[in-house]
């Protein structure tokens, strides 16, 4: 049987080592199945997943010119269907509303504009007040160190 790139086929399982596996497949021929095709998720330890003798579908990835078979099992299942429902929706760092409003779509640019620098200038003077706090409140009530 001629291999190629791409064809999915069924192997028997006949090697473990802490970097793949080796699976033999029709026609004698061998190919290794590396440690990080093995399933969709981290693969840790190899044997959770294969055992020696398993059947295993696997889709063939590449075979150099000196006939090394390079194989996929995560490649040679199936993908999951998707479902049509979306995500939660994520919030954002400090309740900025990064997306326009869908309501306030007639705001002029002027108004976000304003409204974006206020929050700024608030979220500055927080910032101050905190740097302020961290350091003793040198700033506010002077330097114990500096002669007066």
């Amino acid at each position: 049987m001629q291999l190629e790139v791409g064809t999915i086929l069924e192997g028997k399982v006949t090697g473990i080592t802490k970097f793949g596996a080796f699976v033999e497949l029709p026609g004698g021929k061998t190919g290794m199945v590396h440690i990080s095709e093995v399933a969709p998720t981290f693969v840790k330890e190899i044997r959770d997943f294969v055992t020696e003798n398993q059947t295993v579908k696997v889709k063939v990835m590449s075979i150099s010119e000196d006939g090394k078979v390079s194989l996929s099992m995560k490649k040679g299942i199936p993908p999951a269907p998707r479902s049509n429902v979306s995500a939660p929706r994520v919030s954002r760092p400090g309740n900025y509303e990064w997306q326009g409003n869908r309501r306030n779509e007639a705001t002029n640019f002027e108004d976000m504009m304003s409204k974006f620098k206020q929050t700024s200038d608030e979220k500055m003077s927080d910032l101050k007040k905190c740097v302020e706090s961290k350091r003793g409140g040198f700033a506010k009530h002077g330097n114990p160190n500096q002669p007066k």
